[in-house]
């Protein structure tokens, strides 16, 4: 039996949420033992080494020098951008104490996304846009806000770490979006650990950090490592083939409840009540982006029908 696109774009998204709700917990439980430029290094070398197990018979050599120079130069900018927001959502995940609180934070992107897709690719804003977007920034406040009379302190540490994690991966993903024809997931896949794992590489030797690890941590990076550099960002490249960026988002705001769950579970802890209520705000806010793009794109189908 033929499986449909979108149900091909709908089962990816879910192996990307399951995934990447896995990342968080593996990802957490590593930095809690080593550095992050170590963490770096062995987490995407191992991502690096699944690659080319899992996928060594769809990338090639001749593949990438087949590409055009532009889209050679496009990958390289979103290479240095991978770098940037990556880098910056480790800190996250390093800094901030449970990892269900940077997953609900990193609930911003769509906000970014939309803000971007106005600005670059001259979509269109509705009202359910505006208030999906009102409740996530809510809830983000919500969750950061630690009351303090400082203005330095006013937020928990690491939330500006999330910021900037998920300001850069909404210009990954309109870029991804507007050339989607001109990028391969697997290429897009291999791209992003090779400029991170080589970076790693740069400021292990410069900083002369230990390549020796814990035996835990070890074996963190060695199982998120197949979750996050390669599972992730393979299936949910995929995911953008078949279905709409706006339904994936939806799909994927279910991945902070998974996150939620598997934190209590492996660390036996919670966030604070009125971070689980704010974080149910950028669900529901996402949410209601993402509803409102769909009902957009079908009205602007109905018009020129």
């Amino acid at each position: 039996m033929k499986i449909k696109d979108t149900t091909k774009g709908y089962l990816w998204v879910l192996v990307a949420v399951l995934a990447v709700s896995n990342v968080y917990i593996f990802s957490k439980a590593a930095l809690n033992q080593i550095s992050i430029i170590q963490f770096g290094f062995y987490w995407f070398g191992f991502g690096l080494m699944w690659n080319i197990i899992i996928s060594n018979n769809k990338i090639g050599v001749s593949k990438i020098q087949a590409l055009d120079k532009k889209v050679k130069i496009l990958y390289f900018l979103i290479g240095l951008f991978e770098i940037v927001s990556t880098t910056a959502f480790f800190y996250a995940i390093m800094t901030i104490e449970n990892p269900s609180v940077t997953s609900f934070l990193g609930n911003l992107t769509p906000i970014f996304v939309t803000i971007l897709g106005i600005i670059i690719l001259k979509e269109k804003f509705n009202f359910i846009e505006l208030i999906g977007a009102i409740l996530t920034l809510f809830g983000a406040f919500v969750i950061s806000y630690k009351g303090s009379d400082s203005l330095d302190k006013v937020f928990i540490s690491g939330s500006e770490f999330i910021l900037i994690s998920s300001f850069i991966s909404s210009i990954v993903t309109i870029f991804v979006k507007k050339n989607i024809s001109k990028f391969t997931p697997a290429l897009l896949s291999l791209n992003r650990i090779l400029f991170i794992f080589s970076f790693a590489i740069i400021m292990m030797l410069v900083t002369g950090s230990d390549f020796r690890i814990p035996q835990k941590a070890f074996y963190a990076t060695f199982f998120g490592s197949l979750l996050g550099p390669f599972l992730t960002a393979y299936a949910g490249y995929n995911a953008l083939k078949y279905i709409d960026a706006s339904k994936r988002s939806i799909l994927s705001s279910s991945r902070s409840l998974f996150v939620l769950f598997g934190a209590y579970i492996y660390f036996g802890n919670l966030p604070k009540e009125y971070q689980i209520f704010g974080g149910i705000f950028t669900i529901i806010g996402v949410i209601l982006i993402s509803f409102g793009k769909i009902i957009l794109k079908s009205r602007t189908k109905n018009i020129n029908n």
